[in-house]
């Protein structure tokens, strides 16, 4: 049987840092239930960085799990982000979920993490790796295309062992590096029929390169509004997610939120990271807007 657990997630538009909201929302979220706090990775936009952020949050909370959706790879040094990965995961006494990817196709962002798109691959599968080795070797000695270290012990390693990195992506050659290196898949803006053939492109690659990925890691994040969207969101989300009708993979309302997670489940989806477009409706605080989730999705946890 599936383990259903709902987290909540901010989008790269929403609760900005410095006015105490942020602060507020770690607070709801821990004593209200819920499985998990996601935060998304942006260089540009309000919401607030993820990896210090999240050590932000795990000093505030004690059962709360902390998702990255996702970090970006390929820009950051390697070696570096193992060392604040496992940090987190320490504060958190090994709350911590990990997941990575290449970044969304946005040409401002690309260029400001340096690293050409066609480069980007490359770059992910290199730095992976060996975030891994560090995480569980001791004097760790690499001489790659990009990155090098010399007998360097990462310290200190993560509470989890292993720490399992989930990978995020849509795409097919995303898919089957999934496959190839994932411990779990959380794709976002996809529909439940897109979610059910991509999990069988990551797990028929697998396979392939004789590993299982356990079932119970299939989620998706799921964006939702309160209102229908406007011409300005259409516009800008059509320009992300090209030849796809935001109105297909964005419910609108709590209850056709629920009705949608309700169909990921029945393809096997068992991991839920929900993501409102803006700031709460009607100038009601987080608070609320977390009750009325609650609410509305809580029971389809098992």
């Amino acid at each position: 049987m599936l383990k259903v657990r709902i987290g909540f997630g901010l989008g790269t538009q929403t609760v900005s840092v410095g006015d105490g909201s942020f602060g507020a929302l770690v607070d709801a979220l821990e004593t209200g239930g819920w499985d998990s706090l996601w935060l998304s990775d942006q260089l540009g936009g309000p919401a607030p960085d993820p990896i210090p952020a999240l050590a932000y949050a795990a000093g505030r909370t004690e059962r709360l799990k902390l998702g990255t959706s996702v970090v970006v790879v390929p820009g950051r040094n390697p070696v570096v982000l193992a060392k604040q990965m496992a940090t987190v995961d320490r504060l958190s006494c090994g709350r911590y979920l990990p997941v990575v990817g290449l970044g969304a196709v946005r040409p401002v962002e690309q260029a400001a993490f340096g690293v050409a798109r066609e480069d980007r691959a490359a770059w992910f599968d290199e730095a992976l790796a060996l975030m891994r080795r560090l995480w569980s070797e001791d004097d760790v000695t690499h001489t790659g295309e990009r990155f090098a270290v010399n007998g360097l012990t990462l310290g200190p390693k993560p509470v989890q062992e292993p720490l399992e990195v989930w990978l995020g992506g849509r795409a097919r050659s995303e898919l089957r590096r999934c496959g190839r290196l994932g411990d779990g898949w959380l794709p976002s803006f996809c529909t439940p029929a897109q979610v059910a053939e991509g999990w069988e492109l990551v797990t028929a690659t697998a396979a392939e390169h004789g590993r299982s990925i356990d079932p119970q890691h299939l989620g998706a994040l799921v964006a939702y509004a309160h209102v229908p969207l406007d011409d300005t969101v259409r516009a800008a989300l059509a320009a992300r997610l090209p030849g796809v009708d935001p109105a297909e993979v964005i419910p609108v309302g709590l209850d056709a939120l629920a009705a949608r997670l309700e169909e990921f489940v029945a393809v096997g989806a068992s991991k839920f990271v929900v993501v409102p477009l803006g700031e709460p409706v009607d100038g009601a605080g987080w608070q609320a807007e977390l009750d009325r989730l609650a609410d509305a999705l809580f029971d389809l946890q098992t």
